[in-house]
């Protein structure tokens, strides 16, 4: 008894450093999970908690269920609808990108330290994948909004890259334990298995969970709980028939987050926070499980193999993977860059501990000075990178409230909810006055804390409380209505897209002739827009720039069909 209220006791006070730790962290622009970390460490068997805990079966167990309902919340985060521009690059990578990798940190094992191939692959495969919630919670806690194809395709990358990584580690302590030697066809055969049968279950869990939310009557808190259980008993089975159960429940995350199912909002919400107690949870374990004195013998080979890592392997396999794709270098670098090591390096490091191989300790600690590396030198430095390279959308003036709205049979609503200013576009304006999109309705307003009759011949005054429904799509149109000029925004914005701002349908020959600059012979009589859709290849998005002689183009407002409708010009000195 005394031991259960002690563990009890000891894991709520670390899980209370842990969050409050986030709020300086954060101020201190640290990586989250590498305080989690810490916190882990400092109350391990050497720390201050003097805690001893050395199960690599519990981490193994514990560290699958936390990454599995981390990549369920990350594909429901995901939009399919805003996906697509990231969909292709992202499987390559995930693919390809942690193969190559893999195989590039082996060579540079094998000549430094003269390591065995096996050990050098199994140690390149441990390393070789992004992890899931080290990019999930760079990009998100930091309030990073980058281009949209950048930022999709980290995403869908660092929840797709697992199953590569635990296929090739697994079958490389396989070999290594039973002295197996390795046939093109058999390793073939094993990948498509294991992907293409965790793909296929993942679908289809995905569509039946997403059914039977929608279906069932519960109590409203129960339908998170539902979608958890759902998605784990799918990780669990696909696990069970040897395929990838990290791909099905992300897969399944995403198809569940994409459907209109009912609470769906809630659903969300729960789910975050889930999220993050599954992180902190997994950090904090794996901070204690590994002891600091041994972590300093593999010092040196841990570095040299994150700093392989970081500036040889993964740039080189970002580069190669990204090649049909068309990115900007400066895109490519960004994704070589936030190749976050995280748990995933560690959990499968716990793969040899468990399979009984010999010299175990190497690959434990080596991936754990990695990941260290990893989250304090890239982590601390992905936001002013993203700055550096314009990857980092300017910020936007945001109303003050926002959620979505769940109509039973009706596409997603948005309701919106704004403190009307003196310099507002509509103060002193009767609401019937106002020129509103279609979709778009004025549903209450506040003056005073109380709500105002007859809505519609309400005259706004400033001060006033009011909120609207609409379209996510059109949410934007409601904020350029309704909210002021932000000096600050509006210089962020004039940094990034330029003081001057161009229909698409412009002919990039009058922009040339107006404001200088020589126009590629290719682009003559083509309109700005037709110029950088076939630049990008019909994915321009957000951001995308080009340039010809002084000018500079931005895309400043991109439909869902790729078609370039405001472009901001820069003159370049």
């Amino acid at each position: 008894m005394d031991f259960t209220n002690n563990t009890i006791f000891a894991g709520s006070i670390l899980f209370l450093i842990s969050i409050l730790a986030t709020g300086f962290a954060s101020r201190a622009g640290a990586p989250l999970l590498l305080v989690f970390l810490g916190v882990g460490m400092l109350a391990g068997r050497e720390g201050l908690g003097g805690i001893t805990f050395d199960s690599f079966e519990v981490a193994y167990g514990i560290g699958s269920v936390a990454l599995a309902i981390i990549l369920f919340d990350g594909g429901m985060r995901a939009r399919a609808e805003s996906s697509k521009e990231g969909l292709r690059p992202a499987l390559s990578l995930a693919t390809l990108g942690v193969l190559f990798t893999s195989t590039l940190v082996a060579v540079g094992l094998y000549w430094l330290f003269d390591l065995p191939w096996e050990q050098s692959f199994l140690i390149g495969a441990i390393v070789g994948s992004t992890d899931a919630a080290a990019v999930f919670s760079v990009l998100h806690a930091k309030g990073l909004q980058l281009k949209k194809r950048v930022g999709t395709t980290l995403e869908i990358e660092s929840g797709c890259n697992d199953p590569m990584a635990v296929f090739l580690t697994l079958m490389l302590v396989e070999g290594i334990r039973y002295s197996q030697d390795f046939s093109t066809w058999g390793v073939l055969t094993e990948f498509l298995y294991q992907f293409g049968l965790g793909a296929i279950l993942g679908w289809l869990g995905g569509h039946i969970l997403s059914r039977l939310i929608s279906r069932v009557e519960l109590t409203a808190g129960l339908y998170p709980l539902l979608a958890a259980a759902g998605g784990l008993t799918l990780f669990g089975l696909v696990t069970t028939a040897g395929a990838s159960g990290f791909l099905a429940i992300y897969i399944a995350g995403l198809i569940v987050g994409n459907t209109e199912a009912h609470a769906a909002n809630n659903i969300r919400k729960v789910h975050d926070g889930f999220a993050w107690l599954a992180q902190i949870t997994l950090f904090l374990m794996l901070g204690l499980l590994v002891t600091p004195t041994t972590l300093t013998e593999y010092w040196g080979i841990g570095i040299c193999v994150a700093i392989i890592l970081v500036f040889v392997a993964r740039p080189i396999a970002v580069f190669l993977s990204l090649l049909p794709f068309g990115f900007p270098i400066r895109e490519k670098f960004f994704i070589s860059w936030v190749g976050l090591r995280g748990a995933v390096p560690i959990v499968l490091a716990t793969f040899p501990v468990l399979g009984g191989l010999p010299d175990s300790e190497l690959y434990f600690n080596v991936a754990f000075v990695t990941v260290l590396f990893s989250l304090a030198f890239q982590g601390w430095t992905v936001v002013p990178l993203a700055q550096w390279l314009q990857l980092r959308l300017p910020m936007e003036n945001v109303p003050y409230y926002a959620e979505s709205l769940e109509v039973p049979g009706s596409s997603d609503l948005t309701v919106v909810g704004y403190k009307i200013a003196e310099t507002s576009p509509i103060t002193n304006r009767r609401i019937d006055s106002l020129l509103t999109p279609n979709g778009i309705r004025f549903i209450a307003a506040y003056r005073e804390d109380v709500a105002v009759d007859n809505i519609d011949e309400h005259v706004i005054s400033a001060g006033d409380s009011i909120y609207v429904i609409s379209p996510p799509a059109k949410v934007m149109l409601v904020n350029q209505m309704l909210l002021p000029t932000d000096e600050v925004a509006e210089l962020e914005q004039a940094r990034y897209f330029g003081d001057f701002t161009l229909h698409g349908t412009a002919m990039i020959d009058d922009v040339a002739d107006m404001y200088g600059g020589e126009v590629p012979n290719n682009a003559k009589e083509m309109t700005i827009s037709e110029f950088m859709r076939i630049r990008f290849r019909n994915q321009c998005v957000v951001g995308d720039r080009v340039f010809f002689g002084p000018l500079e183009l931005v895309a400043k407002e991109v439909d869902s069909d790729g078609v370039v409708e405001q472009v901001g010009l820069r003159i370049r000195e």
